[in-house]
Order: structure tokens, then sequence, then C-alpha cells
């Protein structure tokens, strides 16, 4: 099996007398950064829609959960048969309407056994189990979404208009680094819980606006002597760009 392959290939890499003198040294905290590199790669090939690519990305992505499995039963804490068990054991727990007796599931039974899962972890807050990990901005919707459940929230998405009206007020009050970085923080803060009222995935939206920019800047800078250009003909041209009239060449 190649699963089976892959997990052999990677025992004798990390052999600490015959294996690989990069791999057999490496430890959880130095491999965490390649495993969250592999999981963009993946989402990036999926943005391209390049199955070719996302092929590929998905194996570099398994690589890194049997790298994880190796390094934990070389310490004696767990085994990659450890790890799919207790997914496999997780995903038939929380559909209980197909691998169990439950007439009805779907997402809302799903959000109910993780709460009950939730419920008997010592750390009892409902923001408990937010990854410290994630990007910034999807950390903050899901503390957002997390504490809008016990009833924290505005009602409507005037109140995150408004608290960012009042957050950029603040910053734009400061003078010292210190105070902007904080106001600048809130600042974000606020505009990610108007996406989350406004049902938008803030990551995503930032994503779109910056392969925007990222084509528009492109097309201009192609232009004759932009070097030298001032910045009001440079805006000239991004006017052209936005209105679709430049294209990057290949």
């Amino acid at each position: 099996m190649p699963l089976e392959r892959l997990v052999e290939i990677m025992r004798r890499l990390r052999d600490p007398k015959a294996g690989c003198e990069w791999d057999s040294v490496q430890t959880f905290e130095t491999i965490a950064p390649y495993t969250i590199e592999e999981a963009y790669e993946v989402a990036d090939a999926i943005a391209r829609n390049d199955m070719e690519a996302l092929a590929d990305e998905l194996g570099d992505l398994q690589l890194q959960v049997v790298f994880h499995a190796q390094m934990a039963e070389d310490a004696g804490k767990f085994t990659l048969e450890n790890v799919i068990t207790r997914i496999c054991d997780k995903m038939e727990r929380r559909h209980p309407h197909i691998f169990g007796d439950a007439e009805h599931g779907g997402h809302h039974l799903w959000e109910i056994i993780k709460a009950e899962e939730r419920a008997k972890d010592p750390d009892k807050s409902a923001l408990a189990g937010v990854a410290l990990a994630l990007p910034a901005l999807e950390r903050a919707a899901k503390l957002q979404r997390r504490a809008a459940r016990t009833g924290f929230d505005w009602p409507d998405a005037s109140g995150p208009r408004a608290k960012i009206h009042e957050e950029l007020a603040e910053l734009e009050a400061e003078t010292e680094h210190q105070p902007m970085f904080e106001e600048l923080g809130d600042l974000l803060f606020a505009v990610v819980n108007l996406a989350r009222k406004l049902n938008i995935e803030p990551e995503a939206a930032l994503r779109e606006a910056t392969n925007k920019f990222e084509r528009r800047f492109r097309a201009i800078e192609q232009a004759p002597g932009f070097a030298d250009m001032s910045i009001d003909e440079m805006e000239a041209l991004w006017v052209e760009a936005k209105k679709g009239q430049l294209a990057p060449s290949d």
C-alpha cells in the first residue's frame, strides 16, 4: 500500500544511525512551519483549480502527518495508527445519523456533538480550543463566532460598522507607535466582526483583494517609463487597470 510505503520511507529517514542527517534531528517545533506551509499550498492549488498541483500538494501534506506521527512514535507518545483511529472514531461519532441510530443529522448536530465534547475539556471557556497558530483574521473570526454563541454579539451589522468608525477615530488620535499598533489591531478586529455579520470569510476576502492588487499592479508596472512616473500618472494607470483596460503580459 502507498501509505505503508511512505511510513517505511519516513522510518528510514528518521533512523538515528542510518537515516537522513536532516530528517533524523527534526522536532515537532521545527516541522510545524512546514506543515502550515503545505496546507496553504494545498489551498493555493485549489484556488488555481490546478488538479495536477493539488495531487502533489496533498502528497506533501500527507508527508507532514506521517512525519509528525513518526516523531511521536520515536518519543513513545503515539503512532500513525493511533492518529487514524482517532479521526475515524471522531467522524463516526459526529455523524450518528449515518453510523448510529440518530434519525437526523447535518451541521447543527455536528456542532451539538462538538459542544458536548468541549464540555469535557477542563477549560470551560466558550473560547477554548481555538488554535493560536491560526492566521490572525481566521482566529479573530472564530473567536467572535464562539463568543456570539453565548449571546455576546451585536444584533446586526450596524454595530460593527459603528465600531469601525470608533476605532478609526481612536487610531487617528494616537501619535505614538505602540498605541497606534494597538488601535490598528482593534480596527482590524472590528472589520472582521463586520465581515462575520455580512457572512463573509475575512481571510478569503483579503486573499481576493490581494490577488486583485497583484493583477492590477503587474499590469501597470509594464507601462513604458513606469519607474519615472509621478504618483498621479501611476494612479491614472491604476484606474485603467481597474476598468480592465490594462492587462499584464506573459
